[in-house]
């Protein structure tokens, strides 16, 4: 057996529905972000630069592109012979098998995974959040304060605190209750679903948690508030960067906007906190002697003979003459043929916009579908 200090699992099977057509084909973690990133990437580059080296990414809805991302680890150094990183769909086993039922059973159903690498702590990870942490910090408080699990929670504005769940913590951060979306919050503590656990208490819970009917087999739900029950040690890691749950079409567009703010807190670029992921073998982009481009991402591949103002252009775009691209996201292999203007919208993978169309009002976010084509009378496939 290998021991670890650390193992990370990352939950990353989930549907994502309230992101409509961006998650038709693929799981949320699996959306692409930023020009040239995935969703996945955040917590991936992560575990990579705190030093994780074998983190297991708990899959279920829709998992194709998400497997074909990650590969074997190599962008993120994840390549290992002992450890590194593992797909774990659910699985059929001798006694039986079944769909993760819930965030904490996702989690149950792997211990074997865990129990190969004989580990003294869980991270447990959400795959679909945008932020840069450095897991270390967060293990040394957990060590420090002698806790069985440790979660991460940023201070949100009072009149959001209902939409997350709130923990309510003495004046040494200790955790004393929580409450699941609360409609008169008692703080404004929000968890972001990134939680330390020490294992063997887990598995404890877990196993327990398994053996129970009426649970929903939820670590915000059931596995938290019983460790509470119980006079367990849970402690709150106070973050304070950027952070951001792309759950929402308008979520997801104003993390791709944030981006582009001149002091923004994601920082792609950053040298010593690297965002690292699977890149294919693409050219340069061309930017036409009447291109003008103003405070916007352009990737590699790109063909740019309009102008482009505050938006995020992925790889392979190609725009044409006279085109007006404002305040948008323009996805993979999309051509935006000549006098083309595209305002405030989603356009996904491959869509194509001919001449003299418009896209967008500039008020509701427009997200046009992967593939389609937008000629003078509409769409056609």
């Amino acid at each position: 057996m290998i021991h670890k200090n650390m193992v990370a699992l990352i939950l990353a099977g989930g549907q994502g529905s309230r992101l409509g057509a961006m998650t038709k084909k693929m799981a949320k973690p699996a959306v692409p972000f930023g020009g040239k990133y995935r969703i996945i990437d955040f917590a991936l580059s992560n575990c990579s630069n705190s030093g994780i080296d074998t983190v297991g990414i708990l899959t279920q809805y829709k998992p194709q592109q998400l497997s074909t991302h990650i590969g074997i680890g190599t962008p993120w150094d994840l390549d290992r012979v002992h450890g590194g990183v593992t797909i774990l769909p659910p699985y059929m086993s001798e006694a039986g098998g079944d769909w993760y039922k819930g965030t904490a059973n996702a989690v149950y159903q792997n211990l074997g995974f865990l129990d190969q690498y004989d580990p003294s702590y869980v991270l447990v990870l959400s795959g679909d959040h945008i932020y840069k942490m450095d897991y270390r910090k967060m293990l040394k408080a957990h060590i420090d304060a002698g806790a069985e699990a440790t979660i991460a929670v940023i201070d949100v504005p009072p009149e959001d605190a209902s939409r997350f769940g709130i923990m309510n913590t003495d004046d040494n951060g200790r955790i004393v209750s929580f409450e699941e979306k609360p409609s008169a919050p008692k703080s404004t503590l929000a968890s972001m679903g990134i939680y330390i656990f020490s294992y063997e208490n887990l598995k404890k819970h877990l196993r327990e948690d398994s053996l129970d009917p009426a649970s929903e087999n939820d670590f915000g739900k059931n596995i938290i508030p019983d460790m509470l029950k119980a006079g367990e040690k849970l402690i709150a890691y106070r973050f304070e960067g950027y952070w951001k749950d792309v759950g929402t079409v308008q979520s997801f567009w104003e993390a791709n906007m944030d981006l582009l703010k001149a002091d923004n807190e994601v920082r792609l670029f950053q040298s010593d906190w690297k965002l690292y992921t699977e890149t294919a073998s693409i050219p340069s982009q061309y930017i036409g002697p009447c291109a003008r481009l103003t405070d916007s991402i352009i990737s590699e591949g790109c063909v740019i003979m309009g102008e482009v103002e505050h938006s995020v252009i992925f790889p392979g775009v190609r725009i044409g003459e006279n085109t007006r691209v404002v305040d948008s996201i323009i996805m993979e292999n999309c051509v935006l043929e000549d006098n083309v203007i595209v305002n405030k919208s989603i356009l996904l993978t491959g869509v194509t916009v001919r001449s003299n169309n418009a896209v967008g009002n500039g008020t509701d976010i427009a997200v046009i579908d992967e593939g389609r084509v937008l000629s003078g009378s509409g769409f056609i496939d």
